[in-house]
């Protein structure tokens, strides 16, 4: 009975480390590439390179091998350190939308109509 919750527990812990792994992959792959050398954070190929392995790691390794543990480090170096720093840079969401304010809003602020 212990067991069995364990390896529930463990394939649980397996399929959020796959999904969250997934999620910053894609979430590197929409990012431009001219935000990752602006912020000196590598470049975008080697960020989708590691991700990739990453991903791939977690879906065919058991957690509890050492090579999940060096992709899941890998996983939250990006989303905690490199994705904030590229966002910020390109301005929110990574496919060019707008992160509020008016539209009037110009680059230097609100257009007040010459007043």
């Amino acid at each position: 009975m212990l067991m069995q919750g364990f390896a529930g527990f463990m394939w649980l812990l397996s399929t959020a480390l796959t999904a969250l792994s997934l999620f910053a992959l894609v979430d590197a792959a929409f990012r431009r590439e001219d935000a990752f050398r602006a912020v000196d954070k590598q470049t975008k190929p080697f960020w989708l390179i590691i991700l990739a392995i990453a991903l791939l790691v977690s879906a065919l390794f058991p957690l509890l091998s050492f090579l999940p543990v060096i992709g899941a480090v890998a996983v939250i170096v990006y989303i905690v350190d490199v994705r904030p720093a590229v966002r910020q840079i390109s301005g929110g969401r990574g496919r060019g939308g707008r992160r509020g304010g008016s539209s009037s809003d110009g680059p230097y602020g609100p257009y007040n109509g010459g007043r």
